[in-house]
């Protein structure tokens, strides 16, 4: 099982959850975060650090959620490790509660 990044981080890309990642499988891209799920080891520590409820278990992926699971995947591979927490975007706040953020999604 893996831990997997939705839309809710997408324009708001707090990097919290990077700084207690025991196994480094962030990767940051460039208004979002993902996770690798191949990195993934479980191991809970980052879902409870994400401000907006970004980041869920697999298993508790909605239908509608589940195309976040290849997503990520696909994005760990391109986009580089981050491992240290870095500032919001300045205008992190104006997007927090923002549904349905898919289209904002830069590659």
């Amino acid at each position: 099982m893996t831990f997997v990044v939705i839309d809710k981080c997408i324009k708001c890309k707090y990097t919290d959850c990077v700084e207690v990642c025991p196994v480094d499988c962030f990767h940051e891209g460039p208004n979002m975060l993902v996770i690798d799920p191949e990195e993934c080891i479980d191991c809970t520590l980052c879902e409870p650090e994400c401000p907006v409820e970004a980041i869920l278990s697999e298993d508790d992926l909605t239908d509608e959620q589940q195309e976040w699971l290849p997503l990520n995947a696909e994005l760990s591979q391109e986009w580089p490790v981050i491992t240290e927490m870095k500032a919001a975007p300045e205008d992190a706040e104006e997007w927090e509660n923002v549904e349905g953020k898919v289209q904002y999604l830069e590659r």
